[in-house]
């Protein structure tokens, strides 16, 4: 089984250097033409969705309904996984992530993502106050911001998550815009975060939730936003990893 999964692994990473060799001169052009940076990340869509179907893992989506054409949204995403990333690229719209600022390191892929999405160096306060920055111009542009609240992989217990971080329902309320929580409900059984990085094969599954309005709010209702939309994905990976809370 450890061959197999070995082999998998080796396999997927293959298929990831591959699309994306391919795919960067394109992710060049568009970072180079100036206002194409919107084009850029669609082809980042088109990847997530060719490289999954390469790997032969296939994606269940759940509630892309709820997404309004043209509203800038913020996502608030569970993080187990260093897949979590890859497979956000599922998500409808205009989407710049947020990442930590180690990507930059990595050649080829550290400069394409740092020029078209956000990397932060969570360690920094100055690094975090000009992410919201940056963040809020994009979504002043209309796109939309993907956010990891628990800043990194942290739990030890996936999949229950550890305590979310204000960043994202700071940005969500300032800007006024909805908040949705995203659920990703088997990427710690798909990649763990164990040390081994070995895949396992097992459908993914993203849950897009009601969006959450933030019209009206104020910073005394952040701590009530964050523990909402704690408790709605919390309550879905329970759900979907059969675990009694």
């Amino acid at each position: 089984m450890i061959i197999l999964r070995r082999l998998y692994t080796i396999y997927a990473g293959l298929m990831f250097l591959l699309t994306f060799i391919l795919l960067f001169p394109v992710f060049v052009i568009c970072i180079w033409i100036p206002h194409w940076e919107a084009y850029g990340r669609k082809v980042n869509q088109f990847w997530a969705k060719a490289y999954f179907t390469l790997i032969f893992l296939p994606i269940k989506i759940e509630g892309k309904e709820h997404i309004k054409k043209g509203q800038p949204y913020v996502y608030a995403a569970n993080h187990f996984s260093y897949i979590d990333i890859a497979m956000s690229g599922f998500l409808p719209g205009d989407v710049v992530y947020i990442g930590k600022s180690s990507i930059r390191k990595i050649p080829l892929f550290g400069y394409y993502f740092s020029k078209l999405h956000i990397a932060v160096n969570r360690s920094s306060l100055k690094s975090r106050g000009e992410v919201l920055i940056r963040a809020k111009k994009y979504i002043s542009k209309g796109s939309s911001i993907v956010i990891y609240p628990e800043g990194g992989i942290t739990t030890t217990s996936a999949p229950i998550m550890s305590k979310f971080k204000d960043g994202a329902f700071t940005l969500a309320i300032e800007k006024q815009i909805p908040l949705i929580p995203v659920t990703l409900s088997y990427n710690h059984l798909i990649l763990p975060d164990d040390g081994k990085l070995l895949l396992n094969f097992k459908k993914g599954k993203i849950v897009i939730h009601h969006p959450i309005n933030t019209q009206g709010m104020t910073s005394k209702q952040l701590a009530e936003l964050k523990q909402k939309c704690h408790d709605t994905i919390q309550e879905q990976l329970l759900k979907d990893n059969t675990i009694i809370p």
